[in-house]
């Protein structure tokens, strides 16, 4: 009998200490409590978790929004621990209870829970327990419960009879008309996910008036996220259809009077372009495009002028050069010139793409003074997206068109005061090198890349010893015997102790492309001398270098020269040298 006793006793334990933990005071011991549910769970088995830890954790939702958001999160994998998807209904009460809370980011979390719990549902299973659930959320009295619902629709509309997907159709048509914004909100978010899954009839008689209603909310928030919907609605509809129940309220919404909805009309602009096909787009959607890319409000103009690439490449391939050149370009010049940076800065890192798309002739005539224009931008960065977008001008015209501009552009980014502009375009130097030629590149632009190699920011310097490394791979080692390395090494006997490391770090990059000959003729010799250097930075730096070197020297120099040098370095009077030594030694021997 007592053996028993200890035995209940002992299967009690988990739980026990769950109850202790959750009720402690300490908000952390409550989280990690709730961060360990899964090992209880299984302690417990499959059955006990059915029957005690659901019910208790269902019974104890109130708390701190991160421990709820932590068991929002931790339910939502849960279905294996309550015994398979038959049972993954068990998981319902605790995850509506969270659904219903105030704090936007534990619901989510919850619904989110939900959909995943809902995969694991059968059909019969759905109509039984989780279809009652959503109609719960959907008419509680909480503008809470009612948003959450939204959520839920899409993920069980699919597998459930017909006179059900009525009952949900109209708690959706309800939630769309609801008093409070919020829900309207929710419903609007949702509004493409659910009509994916329901049918064509019934998404033109029940779910389309529902949207043209959510359009023209008086809340403008409720009116974005309906245009943001609109491409997908748009996809469900057959092409005859589209010009009476989804173009007006596109032609609505791009003239809204807010300016975030006809921010987010831009923002979607080209799925919009791809679900209404070529022959809307080139009626209706190009002179709405047109005017938002000359829209009162910069974020609007920036948005659309970030899509002229995509949408001229999506339009008809009949029609496409006529637009472009009659209703696209006019407005692409003005906004090359627009006060605001971030709308040029949007339509440097894409006109470019027109190039491939206009030809040569057109490239050269109406675009080329446009790039140059933006190449002598105040803004780093407008200048920074033309240069990093050279490629497609390259393929279509050369860019030998462009090199008397480029250039002085190069140098001044190259010199801008903020790092990560210089940083950037040291990334695009060799595709530049790959474009400019060899005798252009060694001419104008190597001084400027070992100029980044003393750069004050170690970030510039570290950026600078990968760029010589790919600058090497593509002119080969023998440019870099001439060209890079006598540079690269008179770094090497410089009084700033730093440059002497970058010389080390450069070394580190250049031996793995410069092979075995360069490598061990001219390069090892510098870094043995170093050795000696006074500053023990510097020496275990030297360590490092010659452990990296090994696998790139010819063999027959390891012992007779490096292996001396690492010996007198393991027993430098600095632990650091001695520990690098000591490592390089026994990774060279390995």
């Amino acid at each position: 009998m007592a053996a028993s006793d200890s035995g209940t006793d002992e299967s009690l334990y988990p739980i026990a200490v769950l109850i202790d933990e959750l009720k402690n005071e300490d908000v952390q011991l409550r989280l990690n409590s709730i961060k360990k549910l899964s090992t209880i769970a299984l302690a417990l088995g499959v059955e006990r978790t059915r029957s005690e830890l659901i019910p208790f954790l269902t019974d104890t939702i109130y708390d701190e929004d991160e421990v709820l958001l932590a068991l929002a999160e931790q339910l939502g994998n849960f279905i294996n621990l309550v015994g398979g998807g038959e049972y993954a209904h068990c998981l319902v009460p605790p995850l509506e209870s969270l659904a219903t809370v105030e704090e936007t980011v534990v619901r989510d979390k919850a619904v989110a829970s939900l959909r995943a719990v809902a995969a694991h549902h059968t059909p019969q299973a759905l109509e039984q327990h989780f279809v009652p659930l959503v109609q719960r959320l959907a008419s509680g009295d909480w503008f809470t419960s009612r948003a959450s619902a939204c959520g839920l629709f899409s993920v069980c509309y699919t597998r459930v009879s017909a006179p059900v997907k009525a009952e949900l159709r109209q708690h959706f048509r309800s939630l769309c008309q609801d008093d409070t914004p919020m829900v309207r909100r929710a419903a609007a978010y949702k509004f493409g996910e659910f009509a994916r899954v329901v049918e064509v009839e019934y998404v033109k008689s029940d779910l389309i008036p529902m949207f043209i209603m959510l359009a023209e909310d008086e809340q403008d928030s409720v009116r974005l996220l309906a245009a943001e919907a609109c491409a997908a609605v748009a996809a469900l509809l057959p092409p005859e259809d589209m010009e009476q129940l989804v173009m007006p309220t596109v032609r609505a919404r791009s003239g809204d009077t807010s300016w975030r909805v006809r921010y987010m009309v831009a923002d979607k602009f080209v799925e919009l372009q791809q679900a209404v096909g070529p022959e809307l787009a080139r009626t209706d959607l190009a002179q709405i495009f047109q005017a938002l890319l000359k829209d009162t409000e910069s974020e609007v103009r920036a948005a659309a002028a970030g899509k002229v690439k995509d949408f001229c490449m999506n339009l008809d391939k009949a029609h496409q050069e006529h637009i472009i050149m009659t209703m696209i370009l006019p407005q692409i010049k003005d906004l090359v010139c627009d006060p605001n940076q971030h709308v040029k800065s949007a339509l440097a890192s894409v006109i470019m793409g027109l190039s491939p798309i206009v030809g040569r002739h057109n490239t050269i005539e109406y675009l080329l003074p446009l790039f140059l224009t933006q190449l002598k931008d105040d803004c780093p960065e407008v200048r920074l997206n033309i240069i990093s977008n050279l490629e497609c001008v390259n393929e279509v015209i050369g860019i030998q068109q462009l090199v008397q501009s480029l250039l002085p552009a190069i140098v001044e980014l190259a010199e801008d005061t903020k790092w990560r502009v210089r940083l950037a375009i040291i990334e695009h130097m060799p595709l530049l090198a790959g474009q400019l030629g060899q005798e252009f590149f060694d001419e104008k632009l190597t001084g400027l890349c070992m100029s980044w190699l003393i750069d004050h920011v170690y970030a510039i310097r570290e950026a600078a010893t990968l760029n010589l490394k790919k600058l090497v791979e593509q002119y080969g080692a023998q440019w870099a015997e001439t060209n890079v390395i006598p540079k690269v090494m008179a770094m090497s006997r410089e009084q700033n102790y730093l440059h002497r490391m970058t010389y080390l770090f450069c070394i580190n990059v250049l031996s793995e492309v410069c092979g075995k000959d360069i490598t061990t003729r001219v390069l090892l010799p510098t870094v043995l001398s170093m050795a000696d250097d006074n500053v023990a930075n510097v020496r275990f730096n030297v360590a490092k270098t010659l452990q990296k070197m090994a696998p790139y020297l010819d063999p027959a120099v390891i012992q007779p020269q490096v292996k001396p040098v690492l010996e007198k370095l393991n027993v430098d009077p600095d632990v650091d040298v001695k520990y690098f030594a000591s490592e390089a030694i026994a990774g060279i021997a390995g």
